[in-house]
């Protein structure tokens, strides 16, 4: 018998045409998702980084006034207050003199606002998958509670991830509560005005720029407010060893040695102690001048550069 050529059939052609085209189209899929996720990420880290870079930039000035005051010669007075020594550095230094040192704090800030504001969403995200999980509603959202919880974890991995490690520890106890209201009080204030809109205030649920200001800013006051003391503590407790540094007056005006802390428990008591509860607000105002804006810019500069980037998730969401 002559043989014969043996042809596949139509459909076996056709299987075989779709199956390849499905396979190109799987690894396709392989390749194009971690290289738009890694795209979603890089945008929302250059969101952070800009955020931090245009809100450090903003209060350049009042942040080396506070550095001057901090430093200056008790014997040599220079700059008595905010405006008295912006007018003594513009005499005396020009504008550059304004912004001197500001490429050092944004090459310090930067990453550290990239790193923080991403870790608060990758950490809101995964704490909303718990609550729902545990709760068992799939519209549950996230609490004021549950957002401070968030923001402190991204206080800690930005801290951590930024700076030295033999710094993390004294940083972490000053910034983590601070980081975590800033986030909560924001995310909160918008919540409840896109839900209950006061006043006519929102008209949809797109709040406006000078309405997002104002949430940053109610969050930078509540966050500064809360975080100042311990901050005023880790500042004395560093400065304990100098000359002068946190020295007590007794009753007949006598300056007596420097105290010494045993700890930060032992600070603040000898801090009320000694100077009242108010000690521990000393140079709160002009250092809210400053911490203010900068957190109010943060968040509005950041959300913007997020919008213009393209990126689809926020952090409310």
């Amino acid at each position: 018998m002559a043989s014969e050529d043996v042809k596949p059939s139509e459909s076996a052609v056709s299987t075989i045409v779709n199956l390849a085209e499905e396979a190109k189209m799987a690894r396709e899929g392989v390749v194009k998702a971690p290289n738009l996720a890694l795209l979603s990420i890089c945008k929302s880290l250059v969101a952070g980084g800009v955020a931090g870079g245009v809100s450090r930039t903003a209060v350049a000035p009042l942040e080396r006034l506070k550095i001057l005051l901090q430093v200056q010669n008790p014997h040599n007075i220079k700059y008595n207050g905010t405006i008295q020594g912006l007018k003594y550095i513009w005499r005396s230094e020009g504008f550059r003199g304004l912004f001197k040192g500001n490429g050092t704090n944004c090459a310090r800030i930067v990453p550290n606002s990239a790193v923080k504001f991403f870790s608060y969403e990758q950490a809101s995200k995964g704490i909303l998958w718990l609550y729902r999980d545990q709760t068992g509603n799939e519209d549950a959202q996230l609490t004021p509670i549950l957002r401070l919880g968030a923001g402190a974890c991204a206080g800690i991995i930005a801290m951590s991830a930024t700076y030295p490690m033999d710094m993390v520890r004294g940083r972490i106890t000053v910034q983590v509560p601070y980081v975590g209201l800033n986030f909560a009080v924001y995310e909160s204030l918008k919540d409840w005005l896109i839900k209950s809109r006061p006043f006519g205030l929102v008209q949809d649920t797109d709040l406006s720029v000078t309405t997002r200001l104002a949430c940053g800013a109610a969050a930078g006051t509540v966050g500064q407010t809360v975080a100042y003391p311990l901050d005023v503590i880790r500042r004395r407790m560093q400065m304990g060893g100098w000359s002068h540094a946190a020295s007590v007056v007794s009753g007949d005006g006598i300056s007596k040695a420097p105290l010494e802390y045993t700890g930060m428990i032992d600070a603040f008591r000898k801090t009320v102690r000694h100077e009242g509860f108010g000690a521990l607000y000393k140079g709160l105002v002009p250092n809210s001048v400053k911490v203010v804006p900068s957190i109010a810019l943060a968040f509005v500069t950041y959300e913007m550069v997020k919008d213009v980037l393209g990126v689809e998730i926020r952090i409310s969401d």
